[in-house]
């Protein structure tokens, strides 16, 4: 791979820390959420930094792909949901991602199809693939 941009961040003190990205550009506080023993501080966690990553990131494998094919991806949104849980086949924890597609130009199977090659060319799905569950709820919006 011949890198076209590399993001730089610094993580300090964990799940009850701070990220900054090196230009300044991202400077979040992180909290552990009160389902996983959190005590309800402010602040954001690494999987909604990574569901927000992915689903951004998806979006625009979807204007890609749907720009060489010509279709029309105006209006369309994924959101991502990423849920951390302990591994059922092993020690230690993994990821799950369920991304919500809304093609509202798109016919059912149009929408279904955009997604389905974008999936091959985005670089998240690309780098989850084979280690983290993805699944995908799409709606089309034209009959």
């Amino acid at each position: 791979m011949t890198p076209m941009y590399t993001a730089h961040a610094t993580a300090e003190g964990g799940r009850q820390g701070r990220a900054r990205s090196d230009d300044g550009a991202l400077d979040v506080a992180l909290a552990m959420p009160k389902e996983m023993g959190g005590g309800g501080a402010a602040g954001t966690n690494p999987e909604q930094l990574f569901a927000a990553g992915y689903a951004a990131c998806f979006l625009s494998a979807m204007q890609f792909v749907g720009g060489q094919k010509k279709l029309d991806v105006g209006g369309a949104s994924v959101t991502g949901h990423v849920s951390i849980g302990q591994r059922d086949d092993g020690p230690g924890f993994g990821l799950g991602v369920r991304h919500e597609v809304s093609l509202p130009g798109l016919s059912q199977a149009d929408a279904e199809a955009l997604v389905e090659a974008a999936h091959q060319v985005c670089p998240y799905s690309n780098a989850t693939r084979g280690n983290v569950d993805v699944a995908f709820e799409v709606k089309g919006g034209r009959a």
